[in-house]
């Protein structure tokens, strides 16, 4: 198979030739037709994380091995299934679910793979959508699109269930209560889209950027704050008319997730999701005194695929817009979103689409 892959950090994605897995057991071999291109593939493309106080965490050390074809937002054509699998055959079109674990033990068995000790994720640990082909571990990885727009469909795997994870987290809450988003890249329009299916109405975002406050606010944010000022904080309950009761912080740096925590209210939830990096100095007493809540939250699980999925199928969830690139231009598309060129979701489009 070919692929697009990182042979050394920070350099340029190299096409290279790879063996095409040979699926065993209950393994399915996919022909890649779409990938979404990730913030997260940038952190993985650098080899590190900020993790504050000048500290750099290395990927290299988490058992992250190059040669890799990154690309964990996957939808792919069935082509040969292992002699243990069933409930797909050849020509299926399907969303591959990327979070995987060891399968064994009990989060995994319980369709909580995102929490296994031993990650082994598509894209990250193994070769992802940024090849021709790629190997999902198990059928109940693979969720029917139906009709979706596959390219929209792809997103869902990460985008999706990352921002829809999140949102569960803070719910449930009446529908007029105010729920600040932070950051209005393709996570952030995605999260507005998951509020309004679910059928919230009071959603305020929080960007640097001009552009993207004004695609959320076409995509149906109640309210916009300018994310680079002195008194973000301050702007934020304006905004909601008060502290308030629940912030996603899609951005998750050291400046957004102070002026979040600062902006909570008494009983209040911040859900920490992106991997900008920095650290948080929280006041101790404070969290007591105020029942205050700081939670991480990690992707999604197959469960959360699935219903995010049905509610698409449903047409209950607006489409995040895309735009598609030859999946040869793999470098191009990822440069792009360094760059901070990508309003929405930038998409791979293999051959075998």
């Amino acid at each position: 198979m070919r692929a697009w892959a990182v042979v050394a950090n920070g350099a340029p994605l190299q096409e290279i030739e790879l063996p095409t897995p040979e699926p065993k057991g209950t393994e399915v071999l996919l022909e890649v037709t779409h990938c979404g291109v990730c913030h997260s593939d940038l952190h993985i493309w650098e080899g590190s994380y900020d993790i504050g106080g000048g500290r750099r965490i290395s990927l290299k050390d988490r058992g992250v091995t190059l040669p890799l074809a990154m690309g964990h937002e996957i939808v792919g054509r069935v082509v040969k299934l292992g002699p243990q699998a069933s409930g797909v055959k050849p020509g299926d079109r399907r969303i591959v679910f990327p979070w995987i674990g060891c399968g064994t033990c009990a989060r995994c068995l319980a369709e909580e793979d995102n929490m296994c000790l031993t990650p082994r994720s598509i894209g990250v640990y193994q070769h992802g959508g940024y090849a021709t082909h790629v190997l999902a571990p198990h059928p109940r990885h693979l969720v029917d699109p139906g009709t979706l727009d596959p390219a929209v469909a792809a997103t869902y795997a990460c985008s999706g269930i990352t921002v829809y994870s999140a949102i569960r987290k803070v719910m449930p809450l009446p529908p007029d209560e105010a729920i600040v988003v932070v950051g209005a890249g393709g996570l952030g329009l995605n999260a507005i889209a998951v509020l309004k299916a679910l059928g919230h109405a009071n959603i305020v975002v929080v960007d640097v950027s001009a552009e993207k406050r004004a695609a959320a606010l076409a995509a149906g944010a109640a309210k916009m704050v300018d994310g680079s000022g002195e008194a973000v904080a301050r702007e934020i309950m304006a905004a909601c008319g008060g502290p308030v009761a629940a912030i996603i912080d899609l951005v998750n740096g050291t400046a957004s997730a102070r002026f979040s925590f600062d902006a909570l209210r008494k009983g209040g939830k911040l859900v920490q999701v992106g991997l900008f990096g920095g650290e948080l100095m929280l006041p101790l007493p404070l969290m007591a005194i105020r029942a205050l809540t700081v939670q991480g939250s990690y992707v999604g699980n197959p469960k959360e695929l699935r219903e995010l999925v049905g509610l698409a199928r449903d047409g209950k969830l607006k489409p995040l817009p895309v735009a598609t690139i030859p999946q040869r231009e793999a470098n191009t598309a990822l440069m792009r979103l360094k760059d901070g060129k990508v309003t929405g979701r930038l998409v791979l489009r293999a051959e075998a689409a």
